[in-house]
């Protein structure tokens, strides 16, 4: 993924990300995940990975994370499970290592003082102290996920920040892009007219708010 995009998608917030794509009939949002340390803003690549439930104590869960790369975004398919966590400090300190963009989790993480101590963004519904270990077991890698009812495959960008977690499809990056930043440019210009004295009527037909999408 062109270093270039990634960039230009950091500079936009999820909410217009969302916006661009509710214009272009996408649906990216990842219901329910939430920060787990404020303040990060993540852009880049998913990896997937999926994880069921199985009481068979298995070992090497995690060494998935060998192979993910630099910048890259871990997403983990435990199907909003709360009760038992598949993400724990010695998978938070290798990722940091490894120069791995965040990770987000439809379900659940522990260990959160490392999480805040190494400053590591991490997106899920929650966090409990309960491993996985003879709970859950790996069954895929880098194949289509579901996290927050929203389809991820792999090599998506993922896009997190402190209003949640949105993917956008690999094959309409560009597109979703060109109408973010149309739509973060047209609201600077209403807003700087607003502080102007100008009707939130009157800014948005000048700037042709409601064409983005159309042309």
């Amino acid at each position: 993924m062109p270093v270039g995009i990634i960039q230009a998608f950091l500079s936009l917030s999820t909410p217009t990300i969302s916006d661009a794509m509710d214009m272009l009939g996408l649906s990216g949002g990842c219901l329910g995940l939430r920060p787990v340390v404020m303040g990060h803003k993540i852009a880049g690549p998913a990896f997937t990975v999926r994880y069921i439930p199985g009481g068979t104590p298995k070992t090497g869960a995690g060494d998935f994370l060998d192979d993910v790369p630099a910048g890259g975004v871990v997403v983990i398919d435990n199907g909003g499970r709360t009760y038992c966590t598949v993400w724990g400090d010695l998978m938070t300190r290798l990722a940091k290592r490894n120069g791995v963009a965040g990770t987000v989790i439809d379900g659940v993480c522990r260990d959160v003082e490392l999480i805040r101590e190494l400053d590591y963004p991490i997106f899920t519904r929650g966090t409990y102290m309960v491993t996985g270990r003879g709970r859950m077991q790996l069954t895929s890698i880098q194949e289509t996920v579901t996290i927050g009812e929203t389809c991820v495959e792999p090599g998506d960008l993922v896009v997190a920040d402190d209003s949640g977690v949105l993917v956008v499809p690999q094959s309409r990056m560009d597109e979703v892009l060109r109408t973010a930043q149309s739509i973060g440019e047209r609201e600077d210009q209403i807003i700087h007219m607003i502080a102007e004295g100008l009707m939130l009527r009157e800014a948005r037909s000048r700037v042709g708010y409601h064409q983005i999408g159309k042309q």
